[in-house]
């Protein structure tokens, strides 16, 4: 038996097909094929499942900073009050009931007021709502939602231009 057999008692004619040029090609492209493969099965359900933004257009976005910072300064300079309160219904809707006084303390009429109960992991999960004006200064909306973490949006405007915007966390159960 020489040293290079690999098998005892085998002989180099016996030992099957020889590793040829193109089988070693075949299983390069076999084995970078089955690694694209699951890399692309990876990135398509990692970016059909969360896109990652949290902004649909972050650019503009950015550029548009210094207006929000003077639109909050003039919204602060306002003095709004408003209380809003979430209830669950045994419908299975919950009501979003919002209360909004002006520096004074007279209520707000006059505003189409917005909401938006916004999951912080996935835009497709946002409920947004129209609320209605059922009083002088009291809106509500119903609205379907899953339990857990939201951030309520509320925005009001007058003649087309947002004047409020608030953000709060809240925990729906």
């Amino acid at each position: 038996m020489s040293s290079y057999d690999l098998v005892p008692g085998k002989t180099g004619a016996d030992k099957g097909r020889p590793l040829t040029g193109w089988m070693v090609l075949a299983m390069l492209l076999a084995f970078f094929g089955v690694i694209g493969s699951v890399n692309a099965v990876m990135v398509y359900s990692a970016l059909s499942t969360f896109s990652g933004e949290v902004e649909a257009h972050p650019y503009e976005r950015g550029i548009a900073y210094n207006r929000e910072i003077a639109s909050a300064r003039e919204q602060a300079a306002r003095g709004w009050k408003v209380d809003a309160s979430l209830e669950r219904l045994s419908s299975g809707e919950t009501r979003i009931a919002v209360v909004a006084r002006d520096a004074s303390g007279a209520d707000i009429s006059g505003v189409e007021l917005a909401a938006n109960l916004a999951s912080p992991t996935d835009k497709k999960q946002d409920v947004p709502a129209k609320l209605l004006e059922i009083a002088p200064g009291r809106f509500e909306a119903r609205v379907v939602v899953a339990p857990g973490a939201r951030d309520l949006v509320l925005t009001a405007s007058q003649g087309g231009r947002e004047v409020f915007r608030s953000r709060n966390r809240l925990q729906i159960d």
